[in-house]
């Protein structure tokens, strides 16, 4: 979102920048083509002043010897005022043609006014006078007509530049009106575009919230980029961590519960199910009972067995003893979980539905704080599930590893890992998801609390377990454990990778 706003504020900036400019240098062309327009009409002034000048010296002349006669310094004022307009037109103008042209109209006026001069001094010679006086007459109906025609045509050309520059102006000023109409409606715009930018934001957070406090802590926040989509994003994983903690909370008090329940159940079973297994047992030494009674008794005294298991099961997984946490080497630990269950994994070589063990054991494992009896116990559960799962036979891969990337957990940014990958039949999508639930289980005689002890234990750790598909074909069980906070120690024994 700050990228958004800082390109659109840079791009109205810009426009407004490139706007301002343009009306800048828009008003000053208009202005220049009115001053260029004025100095024009000047110019047009001056040259028909000449004219008017020239008419009225022209008229002076007609009227010389007659009652309507001027008084002969007014017309010599005339004459000389003639000439001075004559020599500002010659100042005007700067382009070559027009001062030749100009220079030729000077030169005219000074003959004009030459002429004029002869007039008025020639006293005694009737003749003379006579003769420059119709000189002067043509001279200065020369001039005249010369004057006439630049101002017509100086007219039209100025008359058709004047509707030009104004239509230049018209169409400059109709740009300025739009432009200024523009910008408000731009930046209404933008900041229509930023509002919605932050409203929706505001209001997908705002509904997550009360989403949360309504008690849907599954509502997740989606659609939401930049800035926001981190803010959505911390917020899913806040709910996520929230609803996971009520869940363990939840869990806890269940768990809870079921101890006191399981502990008040294998007080009142216990007592009776070991008179009973007292009372088959001495049965059993007589000597006098019948193979068929001793079958039945045989039988029973195993399903006696059976509950007592499950009576323990169903107490460890409720009431699990507390860790005894010490330094531990896990490649110890595997190696003898491994020669543990090594009388049930059918390894006689020859064989064929033997089960072969490989172990991928990192020498530079770092020691970690951990209750073996209890890991023991964990990788005894994973093991003896692993080899059941290969009735046929197969391969039992054990690897052990350093994993230095981040947990989910902020306590378990390093850990060590653990990995049981057997080449049985595999578990399907829908039991991978119950596998850790207490009571469930796929097996015929199974109690379903092994794989939940074997989570409790390693939660009781804080790690984690976790079941994956073999990409061999199979199943692999996954155990992170966190490192140990004391000095880096590597494994005593040295195991190193082999089968």
């Amino acid at each position: 979102m700050k990228k958004r706003i800082i390109i659109g504020l840079s791009v109205f900036a810009l426009i407004f920048f490139a706007g301002g400019i343009y009306i800048v240098s828009t008003i000053e062309k208009a202005t220049s083509t009115l001053d260029r327009l004025i100095r024009l009409h000047q110019v047009e002034i001056l040259r028909e002043q000449l004219l008017t000048d020239a008419r009225r010296v022209q008229a002076d002349l007609a009227f010389k010897g007659t009652h309507y006669a001027r008084e002969l310094d007014t017309v010599v004022a005339h004459v000389l005022e003639l000439g001075n307009e004559a020599r500002s037109c010659l100042g005007c103008h700067h382009s070559e043609e027009i001062t030749a042209k100009i220079t030729d109209l000077v030169q005219q006026v000074q003959n004009y006014k030459d002429a004029l001069s002869r007039v008025l001094t020639i006293r005694a010679n009737t003749a003379r006078l006579e003769e420059e006086e119709h000189r002067a007459v043509d001279v200065g109906q020369q001039l005249v007509d010369q004057l006439t025609t630049m101002t017509s045509l100086t007219r039209a050309r100025l008359d058709q530049r004047t509707r030009a520059s104004l239509q230049a102006i018209g169409g400059m000023k109709s740009v300025l009106f739009i432009l200024i109409s523009i910008g408000p409606i731009l930046a209404l715009g933008l900041a229509v575009i930023f509002i919605k930018g932050f409203t929706r934001p505001v209001g997908l957070l705002l509904q997550a919230t009360r989403k949360v406090k309504g008690g849907d802590l599954s509502f997740r926040i989606q659609g939401l980029r930049d800035e926001f989509g981190e803010v959505a994003a911390s917020f899913n994983e806040m709910s996520a961590s929230l609803h996971e903690q009520i869940q363990n909370m939840q869990r806890a008090e269940h768990l809870k519960m079921v101890g006191e329940m399981a502990a008040g159940l294998v007080h009142e079973v216990k007592n009776p199910l070991a008179g009973i297994k007292a009372s088959i047992q001495i049965l059993l030494q007589e000597g006098n009972v019948p193979e068929e009674d001793r079958v039945v008794l045989t039988a029973v005294l195993g399903e006696v067995n059976r509950i007592e298991s499950l009576m323990k099961g169903l107490l460890d997984f409720a009431r699990p003893p507390k860790p005894q946490f010490m330094p531990v080497d896990m490649n110890s630990v595997v190696e003898s979980s491994i020669t543990l269950s090594l009388p049930y994994s059918s390894v006689a070589s020859g064989s064929r539905k033997a089960v072969e063990i490989v172990k991928r054991l990192d020498p530079r494992l770092p020691m970690v704080m951990a209750d073996p009896n209890q890991m023991q116990q964990v990788l005894l559960n994973l093991f003896m599930n692993a080899v059941e799962a290969m009735p046929g036979g197969g391969t039992l891969t054990v690897s052990t590893s350093e994993n230095l990337e981040t947990g989910s957990s902020p306590d378990m940014g390093r850990h060590i890992q653990i990995e049981i990958a057997d080449t049985g039949k595999g578990i399907d999508e829908e039991t991978r998801k119950k596998i850790f639930q207490p009571f469930f289980t796929t097996k015929r005689k199974g109690t379903g609390l092994g794989l939940a002890i074997t989570k409790r234990f390693v939660e009781m750790h804080s790690g984690k377990i976790s079941i994956d598909q073999n990409p061999n074909g199979g199943t692999i069980f996954r155990i992170l454990l966190p490192r140990t906070n004391m000095e880096e120690t590597t494994a005593p024994t040295g195991a190193l990778t082999g089968r």
